[in-house]
């Protein structure tokens, strides 16, 4: 944005209103009409009064969030799958052998399915609705180790089945750090084909 005042007075009307006007800000281009105008009066000798033009960072700061906002990440593969399957579902790998109890480890999986959500909420959002759509099926299983947990992760990549791990911060039962629960929404066949295997918690 620029920042005009004093703009040199002539027979145009616009120059004329800004010296009966405080200091305001202008859009660019309209800055730059009124400094040209008045560096035209300047030249050919009529009264005019000086001109103050000055350029605001806020301006920089606008144009750096404006091109932060522009680095939009591509939509996720499974976004194409939407509109060809219908039946979507989402499973919750529990970690057995920490041995989290019933309070800690619904809370775990609330976190990893928001997590997985919001994930897909900008860069799968017609997968998340037809999700919705099925009515939101959750399936909670258990895994023995972090490793084979890790195993399942690669796997899913492997198919573009997009997951979240929950990291939990270690206040309370386990050790801080510790992944506990891993969630995988996509169409109900490939989620079987990575998660399939596995018991029931």
């Amino acid at each position: 944005m620029i920042f005009a005042s004093n703009l040199a007075a002539g027979s145009n009307q616009m120059l004329l209103a800004s010296l009966l006007m405080p200091p305001c800000v202008l859009s660019l281009s309209t800055a730059r009409s009124f400094a040209s105008r008045a560096f035209f009066d300047l030249k050919g000798g009529k009264g005019c009064h000086p001109v103050y033009l000055f350029l605001s960072s806020r301006g920089a700061k606008d144009t750096t969030i404006s091109k932060a906002n522009k680095k939009i990440k591509e939509p996720l593969e499974i976004e194409k799958l939407a509109c060809i399957l219908e039946g979507f579902k989402m499973v919750l790998v529990v970690r057995n052998d920490l041995k989290m109890g019933k309070g800690k480890i619904a809370a775990q999986c609330s976190h990893a399915s928001l997590g997985l959500y919001k994930k897909l909420l900008h860069r799968a959002p017609e997968a998340l609705s037809r999700w919705e759509m099925c009515g939101q099926p959750k399936v909670v299983v258990k895994i023995d180790s972090e490793e084979d947990m890790l195993v399942l992760q690669e796997r899913a990549k492997s198919l573009n089945i997009p997951t979240h791990i929950t990291v939990d911060a270690g206040r309370t039962q386990i050790a801080p750090n510790s992944r506990t629960v891993m969630a995988v929404l996509g169409p109900i066949e490939m989620v079987d084909d990575v998660t399939g295997v596995l018991k029931l918690l």
